[in-house]
């Protein structure tokens, strides 16, 4: 009998625990490690796509899911001052018929508990630092820092986007600042206050910048995304700590929705956005990369966790046919590089759509935003029905 692969994955964020989800389900042999001391996700709120509701249920999560998002009604994109409506794509009752699945918002720290919640214990081992990744013929081993190594058949890098298993293999330098820095916030309601912030994903796009919005924690919260052009760099993290002020100083001129939202804001945080070009390998004989290690990617689209939990998914399926590991992580490359390198690029070209400087041009823009929703509103908008009709299940059985 041959005997299955024994997998190390290093990154216990989205991307990490869906491959430990996808193995657990499988049957197969893993170790998880994580650096932090404990588990608890860091963030604010995450869009679940139709692509990524789909894995979720097949992992058996979809009602755990359900009861901690908040099933918004539509995608709409805004005016950034008078608040005019040049699209709205239909969502809650669309999607399920169009691609099999809900679009979820959910908080971040939610989405982790539900995926960790199908990891054992004894398959985790936090407090661990990968240091470096080295390969024999036989075998792969991740170097901890604290002296221990891990050897299996093959070691996973879901570490993010300032990935260790990354530079160990590639050597790739810092990740390039793309002149965005965003500010992120969660604003706690005891009600939804639909007066303030419609039961959508809003979009309003604005010159040189736009600002997100939709509810979270079953209708608990609203996350805030908002974004800006800039020349100053500012550190990559989740937890640069900002004010209300800066804030409201960055949007001078924006609805008053927009701006009495972020006037209630009480924690803001803020980062630069960072990203890479598309990589045309990901494994390098028996070891692979995983969501943002692999391919970060612009907020845009909203795909970063979700391309993560498809790469997890796919990766799982795959390793559990394939005995020879090396021959399993090609065939991973060719089921997932083409889709997240479109996602990558068509996630860049989306921040320059979003944020044109020239009235004219947002004219102009904002006329074929209006003339496509009159033909086909889930093909115009942010155009992401390509994105959302994708399976990562049958992808998987490929």
């Amino acid at each position: 009998m041959v005997r299955a692969l024994r997998v190390g994955i290093i990154g216990g964020g989205i991307g990490g625990l869906a491959l430990a989800a996808t193995l657990k389900q499988l049957g197969l042999e893993f170790q998880l490690f994580e650096r932090a001391p404990a588990f608890g996700e860091v963030g604010a709120g995450v869009q679940m796509t139709p692509n990524a509701v789909k894995v979720l249920s097949a992992l058996g999560l979809h009602d755990q899911l359900e009861r901690v998002s908040f099933l918004p009604h539509s995608i709409v994109g805004r005016d950034w001052r008078t608040a005019a409506e040049n699209f709205r794509i239909p969502l809650r009752e669309e999607c399920p018929r169009l691609y099999g699945a809900e679009f979820f918002h959910i908080h971040r720290a939610d989405l982790h508990s539900v995926l960790l919640s199908l990891v054992p214990p004894e398959n985790t081992t936090l407090s661990s630092q990968c240091v470096a990744v080295s390969q024999t013929k036989g075998t792969a081993v991740a170097k901890f820092a604290d002296g221990r190594e891990f050897e299996a058949d093959l070691i996973v890098g879901a570490d993010g986007i300032q990935s260790t298993v990354r530079r160990g293999l590639t050597g790739d330098s810092s990740p390039r600042f793309t002149g965005n820095m965003c500010w992120r916030m969660v604003i706690p309601f005891e009600r939804p206050p639909f007066d303030l912030v419609s039961p959508d994903s809003s979009f309003w796009l604005g010159p040189k910048g736009h600002v997100v919005t939709y509810y979270i924690s079953a209708g608990r919260a609203v996350n805030v995304v908002a974004i800006r052009e800039t020349d100053s760099w500012v550190e990559e993290s989740w937890n640069v700590p900002s004010t209300k002020e800066e804030l409201i100083a960055g949007f001078p001129d924006w609805h008053p929705n927009v701006l009495n939202l972020f006037s209630r804001a009480q924690n803001v945080f803020k980062w630069g956005l960072f990203d890479r070009d598309p990589m045309k390998e990901w494994s390098v004989g028996r070891i692979t990369l995983l969501g943002d290690a692999a391919h970060p990617m612009l907020p845009f689209l909203s795909q970063g966790a979700a391309m993560a939990i498809e790469d997890g998914y796919v990766l799982g399926h795959v390793l559990a046919r394939e005995t020879d590991p090396i021959a399993a992580l090609q065939k991973y490359e060719r089921l997932r590089l083409p889709r997240t390198s479109r996602v990558q690029l068509e996630s860049r070209k989306r921040g320059e759509t979003y944020h044109l400087a020239s009235p004219l041009k947002r004219i102009y823009r904002n006329a074929i935003y209006r003339l496509k929703q009159r033909i086909n509103p889930h093909s115009g908008g942010i155009q992401a029905d390509w994105v959302y009709a994708y399976d990562a299940i049958a992808a998987a059985r490929g």
